[in-house]
């Protein structure tokens, strides 16, 4: 069963299902990803603070997990 990753997920559980996919989030601007308090943040979260469109930055995410796994 693939897992889709949605706006309300925390940056810790985005990376616990693909460690890759902090190349993602880094391409968008969020270097400090394994900083503890941002762990915690949801990509939603995470996005306003950086003025990202959380659905675009989804759409990347799953985007990458869907080209990975069809390898």
């Amino acid at each position: 069963m693939k897992k889709n990753i949605t706006k309300n997920m925390t940056i810790e559980k985005v990376l616990k299902l693909d460690e890759d996919l902090a190349e993602v989030l880094m391409g968008f601007g969020m270097h400090c990803i394994y900083c503890p308090m941002s762990l915690m943040e949801t990509l939603e979260e995470a996005a306003k603070v950086h003025e990202i469109d959380v659905d675009f930055l989804v759409q990347k995410l799953n985007d990458y997990l869907k080209q990975k796994n069809a390898k």
